[in-house]
């Protein structure tokens, strides 16, 4: 069992010996590779040491029982520490989503259901922005467009942790199963009736990419400028700050206004733009390769939902892993982590259940 581990063993040494030498550390970004896969390597190669050692014991542990039968009890505990080890590292095993330590762009867009899903597209931001808070992690808003009520037509943000993560815990690692339509049921605040109305928010969660992951030529570019519209301060419908780019061997477009400078505008189009990109060119090779990722639904039809809203009964249903809970209060302030270890432990299972 776990022979291939071995390999992974004498990997790891081989990157401490490397990693030990300073000239290894001139180049930066080289340096930076090897010790990500350092540490990736480095709880396979503790579980699976610690794994070995308990083997040993439980052999020395029979031993000393055919002797004195009081060592049958430390056999027992033994025993179950390795099955305990035995699970681990088969998890450990399952092969990893090379985004899971990337930072994210969170998309969240209105539906069906008119002002009332942007009121709701706006509780769900408030719902991302503090569970990111309740983790430490740091947010910034990239581009928004306001309803008429005070919630959201659609809106971007940018999620970062605040220092290097742990291997698996980065905010992709987390957000990645937000994707896809969550839909709402709730008397809305323009009801005079008393009745439940559904609607509906799409989020898309792209990992966010950086220069080294994808190569965008000026020539492939259109940048249009033109005047910004709606909040904003003294620029708006004065100047040309607001920016539209198209790929056009993609047809991707992104718009940017919020800021006041037409650079800003432009800088944050093209973070969005290259999270994009690279979030289509996984897809596409995953598709080549037939291990398509967790599909996230792009269209917001009611129909095609991961996840439901129930306020009047104060629940929350994921129906992707049958999760359900009646805190959806809670929830919406930010405790999403019961909501979300669910989809992990899921997704952790079926990859388990393939590699076997």
């Amino acid at each position: 069992m776990f022979e291939a581990v071995e390999e992974l063993v004498g990997e790891h040494a081989d990157l401490e010996r490397r990693l030990a030498d300073p000239a290894i550390h001139a180049d930066q970004a080289g340096a930076r590779r090897l010790n990500k896969r350092y540490a990736e390597l480095t709880p396979i190669v503790t579980a699976y040491g610690e794994w070995k050692r308990t083997g040993d014991d439980i052999g020395t542990a029979r031993e000393l029982a055919a002797e004195d039968p009081d060592f049958a009890d430390e056999i027992k505990e033994l025993e179950r520490r390795r099955e305990e080890l035995t699970e681990r590292l088969r998890l450990l095993l399952v092969p990893r989503d090379p985004s899971d330590d990337k930072d994210v762009i969170l998309e969240i867009k209105a539906g069906e259901g008119g002002d009332e899903s942007a009121l709701f597209a706006g509780d769900l931001l408030r719902m991302y922005l503090r569970y990111a808070e309740r983790l430490g992690w740091k947010t910034e808003l990239i581009e928004s467009n306001e309803s008429d009520l005070g919630g959201y037509k659609d809106v971007q943000v940018a999620v970062k942790t605040k220092a290097s993560a742990e291997p698996g815990q980065g905010v992709w690692a987390r957000l990645k199963y937000e994707g896809g339509v969550h839909r709402v049921q709730r008397v809305p605040a323009t009801e005079s009736q008393g009745r439940i109305h559904t609607s509906a928010a799409g989020v898309l969660v792209l990992p966010e990419a950086e220069d080294v992951d994808v190569e965008i030529s000026p020539n492939d570019l259109r940048i249009d400028v033109y005047r910004s519209s709606g909040p904003g301060g003294q620029s708006v419908n004065t100047t040309d700050s607001a920016v539209r780019i198209t790929h056009e061997p993609t047809g991707i477009v992104v718009s940017c206004q919020n800021e006041k400078s037409q650079l800003q505008n432009k800088e944050q189009a093209l973070r969005i733009l290259r999270a994009r990109l690279l979030a289509a060119a996984q897809e596409e090779a995953e598709k080549e390769a037939s291990d398509a990722r967790r599909s996230q639904v792009r269209t917001v039809d009611r129909s095609e939902r991961v996840r439901t809203y129930n306020f009047p009964e104060n629940r929350i249903s994921d129906h992707r892993v049958g999760f359900k809970a009646y805190n959806l209060d809670q929830v919406l302030d930010g405790e999403l982590d019961p909501v979300i270890q669910a989809c992990v432990d899921a997704d952790s299972a079926a990859k388990l259940a393939a590699a076997q």
